[in-house]
């Protein structure tokens, strides 16, 4: 299996952006070996070149000094030695970790260009310090729709977006600074974003008051797929997409009236009656006429007596 492999399949495998320290600490076991190979000839052609000149000149040794062996006192080059030995080792470790990560960096970039020039719907991003593996933007429709289907996405409302823009866009920035700017409170906009790790706290402002600063957090960048605030779009393209995501709301709901208006029952969808009911009704249209000629009855002997006291 090749390096590229493993890289790609633990960017893929990771939920959390991938730094290049978390590679380098994997594979530096792997990628030593391959450091090495390509290192060596360069590092056997120097030191030929630095033994050439030193083979004509003799090497001086320094006799010990009578004062120090009279003295017996021991000399001081070894402890100097041994710190410059443990300098070099950690010199030279930070030099291969550099070269591990540098290496690493070389073949995420190749992984990285195999992705975009191909017709995938996949691709590895820079996002929020490390790597990470997204959808393409040319697939967000598709990838909307399926996701909607499956479990109601965080929604913010349009004040939770504005005072989330201003800010990602001041930032830091204080309270009063946001209402200022939005025209209204935004007190409880701030508390929702912070409840929901969009936005922290920043330390105070050098006031009279000291107010709290606020500013976005890496929760931000992952869940608006930026690599940091530079990345974000200028205001223009920022008022544009919130008009767009206003009137996409408006049509929503405006869909949905439509649909529970469909759903309601008609006067010309009314449920027939069944059987029973036809044979009760039918029942009680025979009974009707026979009390009607026993109410009329009576009224017709009442007339009769009326008549005949007249006469």
């Amino acid at each position: 299996m090749s390096l590229k492999a493993k890289l790609e399949a633990v960017v893929y495998a990771a939920e959390e952006p991938v730094t290049l320290a978390q590679l380098a600490a994997i594979f530096a076991d792997e990628v030593s070996p391959l450091l090495d190979e390509a290192v060596e000839p360069e590092a056997e052609q120097i030191e030929l070149e630095g033994l050439a000149p030193e083979a004509d000149s003799p090497v001086a040794i320094p006799e010990p000094s009578a004062s120090g062996s009279e003295n017996g006192t021991a000399p001081q080059e070894p402890p100097l030695a041994v710190e410059a030995g443990e300098g070099d080792e950690k010199k030279a470790a930070r030099l291969r970790d550099r070269r591990v990560r540098q290496f690493l960096q070389q073949v995420l970039n190749e992984l990285i260009a195999d992705y975009s020039n191909s017709e995938r719907g996949m691709e590895i991003r820079e996002i929020a310090g490390g790597y990470r593996m997204a959808t393409k933007p040319e697939y967000h429709d598709a990838v909307r729709g399926f996701v909607k289907s499956l479990k109601p996405p965080m929604k913010l409302s349009l004040q939770a977006l504005e005072t989330l823009a201003v800010i990602a866009y001041k930032q830091p920035v204080t309270a009063p600074e946001v209402s200022e700017i939005r025209g209204v409170d935004s007190g409880g906009v701030l508390g929702g974003l912070v409840s929901r790790k969009l936005i922290t706290t920043a330390g105070r402002k050098p006031v009279i008051g000291r107010p709290i600063l606020y500013k976005t957090t890496k929760e931000f960048l992952l869940r608006f797929g930026l690599k940091d605030v530079n990345d974000l779009p200028s205001m223009e393209e920022f008022e544009k997409m919130a008009g767009e995501l206003a009137e996409s709301e408006a049509e929503g709901e405006a869909q949905d009236a439509v649909n529970l208006s469909s759903e309601a029952p008609t006067p010309a969808e009314a449920v027939p009656p069944t059987e029973a009911e036809q044979q009760a009704a039918e029942a009680s249209a025979e009974e009707t006429p026979a009390s009607a000629e026993a109410t009329a009855e009576p009224e017709e002997a009442t007339a009769e007596p009326q008549a005949e006291h007249q006469v």
